[in-house]
């Protein structure tokens, strides 16, 4: 490759290398599920995404009257419920690799995932055991990061039922198969969508958060992967519809707590997962959410909020992983350079006899055939205009004959020495390849939590 076409692959790919590195550096670390060592989904993926940046979705007032925002205020679908063993929300239950695996039959069986699951008679089920509601159970595998959510599910010794169910690997990002369910309407996972006591207490919530809208259209934007409604989306939001807080909303009024959960639906949002009251969020069944605090979140106006077009985040219609704030389309490719065009050989001319004490010229270079370039002619515009060569260690002195270009080069003008400014380049690789150390090993530290 010629140099000159090397440097300019260079200009182009490593500030890309750079930038592209920032990027996944600047992401918020996540953190892991307490009682485990699994995050919920990489930092990339969608559902992890900072949204706040993201245009206004073009039927966002036309949902947000559909939902009557205008006259309702949100609503925390979990908390105390006046019986300490079934508190309002969704539970989840981390469970030992070694739990026993049943197999389940499902009501949509050819949507579910055929299992088997960790389900028995200890998982705790929303609603409690002789609710007829929703009876979603979710189930962590902590050794292996597995996720299983059921919908309707009833365990019995002699089979256990379900409507309908799927498995995540919590470690990935993969999505359901379009068109498929999945223990919610949207076909997406609920667990990474419930707002949980124990991040609001560390001060950070960095992902978004599963919400219901009573009629949804029939249809679903990604990362959705299934509709259960009607109509046109010009009309009703579609599953998987995502709205966020309006940046301009003063928070600082609210508790500290307050202000951790509305600044995560600034930046993450919420995301429409299944048909049920208008703009009930969903959180962990914990009795300990501060009674306080729900009054507060009862009293924000759904009208605080907008639809987002994150149609420019997907990468992939088959992967939730998503295209970081920043990151912009991928960078186009290096131009491409076109090899210099022949040049024919120089005219000889009479060479000047070498002053007293003046370094004796090595060989030469027969000249160039006619029409055609001599090997370096592609790199000689960057030479100095000296007639000599520079010398190094372990190198001779050599000067173009009369009428030929130099073949060889000595170390010096290779490494840069006999080129103004080449040898910044140098420089730069160094700096750069250590930059991008420097992020592997902040990133690596992030993903293992350490």
């Amino acid at each position: 490759m010629h140099l000159r076409t090397a440097l300019r692959l260079r200009a182009v790919v490593a500030p890309a290398l750079l930038l592209g590195a920032l990027q996944l550096a600047a992401v918020p670390a996540m953190a892991a599920v307490p009682g485990t060592g699994c995050n919920v989904f990489p930092a990339n993926n969608v559902w992890n995404t900072d949204i706040s940046s993201l245009p206004v979705n073009a039927n966002s007032a036309a949902w947000m009257a559909a939902s009557g925002a205008a006259s309702r205020n949100l609503h925390p679908d979990f908390g105390p419920s006046g019986d300490p063993n079934i508190p309002y929300g969704i539970p989840f239950n981390v469970v030992d690799p070694s739990h026993a695996k049943v197999g389940v039959s499902f009501q949509y069986a050819g949507e579910s995932d055929r299992g088997p699951y960790p389900f028995g008679a200890d998982t705790t089920i929303e609603g409690g055991a002789a609710s007829n509601g929703d009876r979603h159970a979710l189930m962590l595998d902590k050794g292996s990061c597995t996720l299983y959510e059921l919908y309707d599910a009833h365990y019995a010794a002699g089979g256990s039922t379900a409507g309908s169910g799927a498995v995540f690997n919590l470690n990935g990002n993969a999505l359901r198969p379009a068109g498929w369910t999945s223990a919610d309407a949207a076909g997406l996972p609920i667990f990474p969508g419930l707002l949980r006591l124990d991040e609001v207490n560390s001060g950070v919530v960095n992902h978004a958060v599963r919400f219901t809208l009573q009629h949804s259209a029939a249809s679903y934007l990604w990362p959705a992967r299934h509709q259960a409604g009607s109509g046109s989306a010009a009309a009703n939001a579609p599953m998987g519809a995502r709205f966020r807080m309006k940046a301009d909303i003063d928070i600082s009024r609210y508790s500290q707590k307050a202000q951790v959960i509305l600044r995560a639906f600034q930046h993450y949002g919420l995301i429409m997962a299944d048909n049920g009251s208008n703009w009930f969020f969903q959180g962990d069944a914990n009795n300990a959410w501060p009674s306080s605090l729900l009054t507060e979140l009862k009293s924000v106006p759904a009208a605080n909020f907008e639809a987002v077009d994150e149609s420019s985040l997907m990468i992939d219609p088959n992967s939730a992983q998503a295209r970081q704030p920043g990151a912009g389309a991928p960078p186009p490719p290096p131009p491409v350079v076109k090899p210099p065009a022949p040049v024919a050989a120089p005219a000889a001319v009479p060479a000047a006899a070498p002053a007293t004490g003046a370094a004796v010229s090595g060989p030469t270079a027969p000249p160039a055939a006619p029409g055609t370039d001599a090997p370096a002619a592609a790199e000689d515009h960057l030479a100095p205009p000296s007639a000599t060569a520079e010398s190094s260690a372990g190198s001779a002195p050599l000067a173009a004959g009369p009428g030929t270009r130099a073949v060889t080069r000595t170390a010096t003008q290779v490494l840069g020495g006999s080129r103004p400014g080449f040898g910044w380049w140098v420089v730069a690789d160094v700096v750069l390849l250590l930059g991008l150390a420097l992020v592997a090993t902040v990133i690596h530290r992030r993903r293992s939590g350490s």
